[in-house]
């Protein structure tokens, strides 16, 4: 299976969005099609075995829509310039439309309201002239439905596909208004003034206008919910310094080849990523991983596009250019998160299949029963405009995917990267959430703090042999105890054999010596007694230190003990948690009386310790056994079984890519507030979702019945079409408005 996404042009509303999913969901090898009203991105996965992307892009253009594949070199910020473009032929549109419909309403209306205090030509007085003035409203119209004539071209186009859309809504309607008064301007002409008393031609003409205006706004809005996506392009440079015959060339970024050799100067930003040749420097990497401070770089480390070189020149290899970039792979990965639905979105989307049918199925019952009920063909007509009129489908498309837009965008400014809708719909039914203990709660780097030795052994040589045993070994235990005999110059011998035992240490030879080196199953399982070591293991795991256990020659000569120090925001992070009533438990591999100590410090309601690397998957599938939503937050190899079995992972930026690519939320600061604030992120996004979807339906439950004459049938008023209009757009533009509250989100602290 692969994955695309295509742009797809000329969708107005979520029975386009349905529509286009439907035609592609069809083809054979499609696995999944799902649009994105919002981003206009449609993402498909499908067999290339079965199914050719020309295939789908010629069942999208049959549909009448176009397609356009994002080329390597594509980016957000050409497709900003062209929705600006889009968004410039809009306004001018609108501009034409009201120049010549305000003028139309104008005419159309001050006859009615008595123009004896208005100024109004005397020569289109509809008593006397009544030709003249149904003759120049028709004249006034005509530019306006030039100026909106995609309206006639998709929405009829859509209608004879069997598959109308809210243009084939506005086009029924208004044509429908225009040739009645085309059919009252003849009757005139043959004789009968008084029709000039039944045109609706400002009908048609304001209902355009106002349709534009809503979609314009709309456009702004919408324009807007991609902001943060726009932030992080901006943080990327447009050129590179490289060196091409000896001499230093600017070329632009998309012209860096793998292996160029490239010169960055103090203050300039890293165009690509690769390695330093030469050089030494310190380089601000807080756009990526949210260290404030700048971290030193010499030959042979690694450095990432759009970061900042502070102070000295380098020069260094470009490894990964494009999309193959560190932070072209983020940039992408909010893209996806935006262009993903969420399980919420469903409803809206089976509704907006039957949609625009079954409003114009209401629309003609509701002018046939009027028409039947009174004989007035104007008050039928005047019912079946409004009904179609009013009808949005456009509010029910936008609810899901503009607050996505935002809430993944505003997580994105704040370092947490969320990779789907589903992700961030299910981030807030989560109730417990469960940390890996090394690296997330703690520091990950722990240190030496006592060594206990047995009788006759000295401790220099017990962290001498220890250390040249772990230095094979990539353990952070292992690896402080080497750090500790380096820091006391201690020579470190060579080792003849090594075997690491996975959950349990390690086994070496030194000197015709076996060493192990490890935890209490270790010991036991080589029967090795520890009775004499017991009291100084105690009293070292009940202060939270992790006693590592030497044996030589089968016989124990010590322990080694060693702190993981606690991050300072893994406390304070969990009391809020706790706040928002989510339990949290904390899981290890090492003993109770360790990770008690370390739960006491922090606050942590559950412990689940001594737990192996390959049990962790099992002990959260147990939780969820127990009727629990768990989320998962680790940051290393061992934790990405975990993480992919959590109905939510979330991995720590500083972690491997493995961990990473497991998990549903990326956390790039490595700052564990950054968890509830991810799931509070996802609780007021779904809320704006609930708002949005409320807001659709209850405005199209209210506004139809209403537009049907519904009020007029007990007295009240009679909707007018042109208000109708109005409502509807203004039920779109309402909908990316409340959305974008989202932008005003604030971190947890």
């Amino acid at each position: 299976m692969e994955n695309k996404t295509l742009s797809i042009q000329g969708m107005t509303c979520a029975a386009c969005s349905a529509r286009v999913e439907r035609v592609v969901g069809k083809l054979p090898g499609i696995e999944q099609a799902s649009v994105n009203l919002a981003s206009e991105k449609l993402f498909i996965e499908y067999d290339p075995q079965k199914v050719r992307i020309s295939d789908i892009k010629n069942a999208i253009e049959k549909a009448g829509y176009k397609v356009r594949e994002a080329s390597k070199t594509d980016t957000t910020d050409e497709d900003r310039k062209r929705k600006q473009r889009e968004f410039e032929v809009l306004r001018t549109k609108l501009i034409i439309s009201a120049i010549f419909s305000v003028p139309l309403l104008y005419i159309a209306m001050a006859p009615m309201i008595g123009f004896a205090n208005l100024p109004f030509p005397s020569g289109l007085d509809p008593i006397y002239y009544p030709l003249n003035y149904a003759l120049t409203q028709l004249l006034l119209v005509i530019p306006v439905i030039c100026v909106g004539y995609k309206f006639y071209t998709v929405g009829f186009k859509s209608l004879l596909q069997r598959s109308p859309n809210m243009d084939s809504l506005i086009a029924i309607g208004t044509s429908a208004a225009v040739l009645y008064s085309i059919y009252n301007t003849f009757q005139i002409i043959n004789g009968d003034h008084g029709s000039a008393h039944s045109l609706y031609y400002e009908t048609a003409g304001v209902i355009i206008t106002l349709i534009l205006l809503g979609k314009s706004l709309e456009a702004v809005s919408k324009g807007r919910t991609g902001e943060a996506i726009k932030k992080l392009m901006g943080l990327a440079p447009k050129t590179a310094i490289v060196i091409r015959n000896d001499n230093e060339t600017e070329i632009p970024i998309e012209e860096v080849e793998i292996g160029d050799i490239i010169v960055v100067k103090p203050g300039a930003k890293i165009p690509v990523d690769g390695t330093i040749l030469e050089g030494h420097t310190a380089i601000d990497e807080s756009m990526l991983t949210g260290e404030s401070m700048p971290i030193d770089k010499n030959a042979g480390d690694a450095v990432y596009a759009a970061t900042l070189n502070t102070t000295g020149t380098i020069k260094f290899r470009a490894d990964k250019i494009g999309a193959e970039t560190a932070f072209a792979q983020i940039i992408k990965l909010v893209e996806d998160a935006q262009g993903s639905k969420a399980p919420i979105a469903q409803m809206a989307d089976i509704v907006s299949g039957y949609f625009v049918p079954i409003v114009t199925a209401i629309a003609l019952l509701a002018g046939i029963a009027w028409y039947i009920a009174t004989g007035s063909l104007e008050l039928a007509l005047k019912i079946f405009i409004s009904v179609l009129v009013i009808a949005c489908p456009c509010a029910l498309g936008l609810a899901t995917p503009t607050a996505i837009m935002v809430g993944t965008g505003k997580g994105a400014e704040n370092g947490i990267l969320i990779k789907s809708g589903e992700a961030l719909e299910t981030a807030h039914k989560i109730n417990t959430i469960v940390f890996d203990k090394t690296g997330t709660i703690t520091e990950g780097k722990p240190t030496v703090t006592d060594i206990i030795t047995a009788e006759g052994i000295n401790e220099d040589r017990l962290l001498q042999i220890t250390a040249s045993a772990e230095k094979g070994s990539e353990h952070p235990l292992g690896q402080a105890i080497v750090k500790g005999a380096r820091e006391k110059n201690l020579e470190l011998f060579e080792i003849s054999g090594f075997n690491s035992i996975t959950g349990r240490g390690i086994e070496a030879k030194i000197e015709e010596n076996t060493i192990l080196a490890g935890n209490r199953k270790l010991m036991d399982e080589n029967n090795i007694s520890l009775e004499d070591l017991k009291g100084a293991s105690d009293s070292l795991a009940q202060v939270g230190k992790t006693p590592m256990y030497i044996a030589i020659d089968g016989r124990a000569a010590g322990i080694i003990a060693v702190a993981d120090v606690v991050k300072e925001s893994s406390r304070a992070a969990i009391q809020s948690l706790h706040k928002i009533g989510i339990e949290v438990v904390m899981i290890t591999g090492d003993n109770k009386s360790t990770a008690a100590f370390i739960a006491e410090q922090v606050g942590l309601d559950r412990i689940l310790a001594e737990v192996l690397p390959e049990d962790k998957s099992n002990e959260v599938k147990k939780l969820q056994n127990e009727g629990k939503i768990v989320a998962m937050v680790g940051d290393g190899i061992n934790d990405a079984p975990a993480l992919a079995q959590a109905d939510i992972g979330i991995a720590i930026g500083s972690g491997t890519d493995v961990a990473m690519e497991s998990a549903d939320i990326v956390l790039m600061r490595s700052d564990l507030m950054d968890v509830p604030t991810a799931i509070d992120l996802s609780k007021k996004t779904i809320r704006n979702i609930k708002q949005n979807l409320f807001w659709a339906f209850g405005y199209n439950t209210i506004g139809i019945p209403i537009a049907a004459g519904l009020l007029y049938l007990f007295g009240g008023p009679l909707l007018n079409p042109m208000f109708a209009a109005a409502a509807m757009s203004l039920s779109s533009v309402s909908v990316v408005t409340n959305a974008l509250r989202l932008k005003r989100f604030k971190p947890m602290k």
